[in-house]
């Protein structure tokens, strides 16, 4: 098994090897900004602080907030449902 690189990663960016070895850091470091975990040198994973996903994916109001506040409220819409024969699933 191949030890782990023990220089620091770029700009948040870290192998998966490294970010496994190094899990600790990579936490402490997401509490300033997201640290992105590569795989293949591919970015596989982002991981961020608990305060960060909080704020991120809080909720912004209801549904029927958004759907008032949309600009197509009273646009007077000329939609046409279409009158087709349900498919034939058995394909």
């Amino acid at each position: 098994m191949a030890k782990p690189d023990k220089t620091p990663p770029a700009a948040g960016t870290w192998t998966l090897a490294t970010a496994k070895a190094r899990l600790s850091e990579v936490v402490d470091r997401a509490q300033d900004g997201p640290q992105t975990i590569t795989r293949n040198g591919k970015p596989s994973a982002v991981i961020v602080s608990a305060e960060e996903w909080a704020r991120k994916t809080v909720r912004k109001g209801t549904l029927a907030e958004f759907l008032l506040a949309s600009p197509l409220r009273g646009a007077d819409l000329e939609l046409e449902r279409q009158r087709d024969a349900p498919r034939d699933d058995a394909l």
